[in-house]
């Protein structure tokens, strides 16, 4: 006899084939990165020496061609054997073949749209333009974001599920590369305005830092803008692109506007009661300020009246964020303001620092407060549990957490600084003058958190006002059938006063005088749907955790509280099963 064959039980298909496509695409992106950094370098040296491609430098050389001939090659072919196979709607559809086209065509637009920037500006300059660098990468980097550009839009083998990852990739990364220049080259020209030429660098004309940036500036507004309307990124109406809404065009642009704001008014303040540092020195965070609160609010304000176009959920979204930028600023105003007059009841004498930090945080107090009242609207706050939007508790409760999470870390910094100050060398400095910032800021963040959690509790309240005032009472149901077997399931009859009621039930069978069975009923058994709704109606107005409920034989049904006295339960009443005063009777 022979012993049966073992079983054996195949991997599973779905995890093997996400492995082997996790292989395949790690490969293929590595291939694809080092062939391009191969051929980049040969072109670069061919751009270099025209004729002579060794000149000196052999290591790099064999380098470059191992590369390109040994890995473009490989490249190739590994992306025909992958290209084959996207022949299949899954294989298109899969989360690898997403990944890899996102991340390469990240990679290659941003390489590619770098060095062609440097390639423009490299000729703005005084000194020898070194372009052979920028335009070899640019090149190769260039090819090769267009052929994945032509796979993601192929006509046959479509990723159309991952378009708009492909519009987010190149509107953010173009929006932030030309809001920053733009910055950069507003900040040279205003500082110029303002400080004088003598300012500007003595190495080169002032226009060339400017017009540097410039190109850099439009270089990014071309990619948003091919991104953005070209491919049609603000057309999706996915989460993904509202996110990217909130996030970069309204959170981060908002706190480059407010930022700059505050700066400015920090300058000018300081020009009006803080004079103690030189005229230029006081004058020097002035045109950066400018252009950061100039380019910010641009970028803030179309990507606000573009939130007002898409769903409720994302303009409701974009006023929490405008409101939770505003109250950082302001709170972080209230703490330095805190901090100063510490200061100054501490040294009185010590008038130019602390005036200076005065007036810091008064900037940042003035700038923030504004906005936040006129976003977060505090004299017009929910009435109803109806007026509550959607999100509300969410901010309420991460403001209250980050508040709290802030005003734990002073009061261990406090702390901390009183037992320094208590076992340490008393000639330090005072006891308020080492914890009075950690002390502003606690007084901040705990004027934000108790703000925070007295609307919260009062959503609570609205929103408990509103509930239905149904509360379950009883907790466990003790069933005793009473039914011949075949008129009423008793198991069926407990499934439904468990649904009905939330109760645990447990089901006895009786067996009256140890027989085997119950003796034939004259009266018939009624449905068990009709035996459910009438227990749940009894049970509506019960007051006890525990009941008991005897259903039969016919019609009879009774429902009896119970309480529990000294560990053990007994009957609510007189009565007990074997009674005559039954603790409530539905039919006699």
């Amino acid at each position: 006899m022979t012993a049966p064959a073992a079983t054996t039980v195949p991997a599973p298909a779905g995890g093997l084939a996400t492995l082997r496509r996790l292989i395949l695409y790690v490969l293929l992106f590595a291939l694809v990165v080092i062939s391009a950094s191969g051929l980049q370098g040969l072109l670069e040296r061919l751009f270099r020496t025209a004729s002579t491609l060794v000149s000196g430098d052999v290591a790099g050389l064999a380098l470059s061609l191992a590369f390109t001939l040994i890995g473009g090659p490989l490249a190739l072919l590994l992306w025909w054997f992958v290209w084959r196979r996207l022949d299949d709607e899954s294989e298109r559809r899969a989360p690898g073949w997403g990944l890899y086209l996102t991340g390469m065509y990240a990679v290659s637009l941003i390489i590619a749209t770098t060095s062609l920037l440097n390639l423009a500006t490299s000729f703005i300059d005084t000194q020898e333009s070194q372009w052979p660098s920028p335009l070899a990468n640019g090149m190769v980097w260039s090819a090769i974001w267009w052929w994945h550009r032509w796979m993601w839009k192929h006509p046959r083998k479509p990723s159309s599920h991952l378009e708009d990852v492909r519009a987010v990739v190149g509107s953010v990364f173009g929006l932030l590369l030309g809001a920053g220049a733009a910055i950069a080259a507003l900040g040279t020209l205003l500082d110029v305005a303002i400080r004088g030429f003598t300012a500007a660098a003595a190495f080169e004309p002032w226009w060339f830092p400017v017009l540097r940036s410039l190109v850099w500036a439009a270089g990014g507004a071309v990619v948003w803008w091919w991104h953005w309307f070209r491919e049609g990124g603000r057309r999706f109406q996915t989460g993904l692109v509202d996110v990217t809404i909130i996030a970069v065009g309204i959170f981060v642009a908002g706190i480059t506007a407010l930022g700059g704001l505050g700066v400015i008014l920090f300058v000018l303040l300081r020009l009006a009661f803080d004079r103690s540092d030189p005229l230029n020195d006081l004058l020097e965070p002035l045109a950066p300020a400018i252009a950061s609160g100039v380019i910010g609010a641009l970028v803030w304000r179309y990507h606000r009246t573009t939130s007002v176009t898409r769903s409720i959920r994302t303009r409701r979204a974009s006023l929490l964020v405008t409101s939770a930028v505003a109250l950082a600023a302001a709170a972080s105003g209230i703490g330095v303001v805190v901090n100063a007059l510490l200061a100054a009841a501490v040294s009185p004498l010590a008038g130019g620092a602390t005036r200076t930090l005065l007036l810091g945080g008064i900037s940042s107090l003035v700038v923030g407060a504004p906005v936040w009242w006129l976003a977060w609207k505090p004299r017009h706050q929910p009435r109803t549990a109806g007026d509550i939007p959607p999100g509300r508790r969410v901010y309420l409760v991460a403001f209250f957490g980050v508040s709290a999470v802030v005003a734990l870390i002073t009061l261990l910094v406090i702390g901390y600084r009183l037992f320094e100050f208590l076992l340490g060398d008393v000639t330090g400095g005072s006891l308020l003058d080492r914890i009075r910032a950690p002390l502003g800021l606690l007084v901040a963040a705990g004027l934000v958190a108790g703000y925070h959690f007295a609307l919260w509790r009062h959503d609570r309240a609205l929103l408990a006002a509103a509930a239905p005032a149904h509360k379950r009472v009883v907790e466990r149901v003790t069933l005793v059938s009473g039914y011949p077997a075949g008129s009423v399931d008793p198991e069926a009859l407990a499934r439904g006063i468990a649904d009905g009621t939330g109760a645990k039930v447990t089901t006895w069978l009786r067996a009256d005088d140890g027989g085997p069975g119950l003796p034939p009923s004259t009266e018939p058994s009624p449905a068990a749907d009709d035996l459910i709704r009438q227990v749940t109606a009894a049970l509506e107005g019960a007051t006890t955790q525990q009941i008991l409920v005897v259903a039969g034989p016919g019609n009879r049904l009774e429902v009896i509280p119970l309480v529990g006295v000294g560990g053990a339960t007994v009957l609510d009443g007189p009565a007990a099963l074997g009674g005559h005063a039954p603790g409530r009777v539905l039919r006699p």
